[in-house]
């Protein structure tokens, strides 16, 4: 899984916030990140998988992994929910 084409994630008044651009230029796809989030999209950048992700958090956050792993779960339930995931 990645992120679809068509999505720019930027630091706006020190937020991550995601904008549409090209075909996706839907102003409600729109959204603000928090830093795991942020830290997730780019990782979701590349193809890659819940495991690979749950590592990455795993080596960049003081969590344990059952709580790394719904951190992930949910996020990416949430992002394919929306239309944001290839």
């Amino acid at each position: 899984m990645k992120i679809k084409d068509g999505f720019l994630l930027r630091q706006v008044a020190g937020q991550s916030v995601v904008l549409p651009t090209g075909n996706e230029m839907n102003l409600n796809m729109m959204i603000t990140l928090n830093d795991t989030g942020a830290f997730l999209w780019e990782h979701l950048q590349t193809e890659t998988d819940e495991n690979a992700l749950v590592a990455a958090v795993l080596r960049e956050y003081d969590v344990d992994a059952d709580t790394a792993r719904r951190c992930v779960a949910d996020f990416v339930k949430k992002l394919n929910a929306n239309g944001f995931l290839a």
